[in-house]
């Protein structure tokens, strides 16, 4: 399915699996990139006429255009998308008006950008399921990282992570099953990366490697113990 016609007078035609994007600034051209990347259709829509230009060529449409006008979304047939996210971060009042317009118009999906707490209240009181806060999870991500021996780090909900780190030193050479790290240190190791491939899922005979990468889920704390070699 694909974005179909838009030029001077024509509305667009917004296919199920494509997604509108407004706002492109860091977050949302990054965004909007990474959507194209899986090859999925993105309309891009800023008020700057120097992002709009930026974009231009790499994504299916881009548009100057004000999002919190209501005619100027209904022209660009922003109803008709299942999934818009809202990528207005600098400007509050657009940030809200454009989610409460999207509302209005019942978008099935849409996914809103806070800049604070206060933000992402107001939207979640308005009815976006969707909230995101990029720089306060980037933040909470790079403090895990840079307090322990992790490469990354992903919390999967309250007091629950996924890490990718270097294995302990206790760890090199045992397997999985005699590593025991469930009932000793209360993580699972769930994949295993040699330094010549791809990731694995790993069995209880896999051998930890002192070069391998380990995935590993648990509870934060044991996660982050274990990336410290504790």
């Amino acid at each position: 399915m694909r974005l179909r016609g838009f030029g001077t007078g024509e509305h667009l035609a917004a296919e199920a699996d494509s997604v509108a994007v407004i706002g492109l600034g860091r977050f949302g051209s990054a965004l909007a990139l990474e959507l194209m990347a899986s090859d999925t259709d993105v309309l891009g829509m800023d008020t700057s006429e120097e992002l709009v230009q930026g974009m231009n060529g790499r994504l299916t449409h881009v548009v100057r255009a004000d999002s919190t006008q209501e005619e100027t979304l209904r022209e660009l047939s922003i109803p008709d998308f299942e999934r818009v996210v809202v990528a207005i971060g600098s400007d509050l009042e657009a940030s809200i008006l454009t989610a409460s317009l999207l509302l209005e118009f019942g978008v099935p999906q849409i996914w809103a950008k806070a800049v604070s707490d206060q933000h992402g209240a107001i939207l979640e009181r308005l009815g976006v399921h969707n909230v995101v806060y990029p720089e306060k999870d980037m933040g909470k991500r790079i403090a895990h990282r840079v307090r322990g021996n992790l490469q990354d780090f992903v919390e999967l909900g309250d007091d629950f992570a996924a890490v990718r780190t270097k294995p302990p030193a206790d760890l090199v050479g045992r397997t999985v099953a005699e590593a025991r790290t469930r009932d000793s240190r209360g993580v699972t190791i769930t994949a295993i990366k040699r330094p010549d491939g791809g990731w694995h899922h790993c069995t209880t005979d896999s051998v930890i490697g002192a070069d391998d990468l380990l995935l590993v889920t648990g509870p934060t704390r044991k996660a982050e113990r274990f990336a410290s070699g504790r």
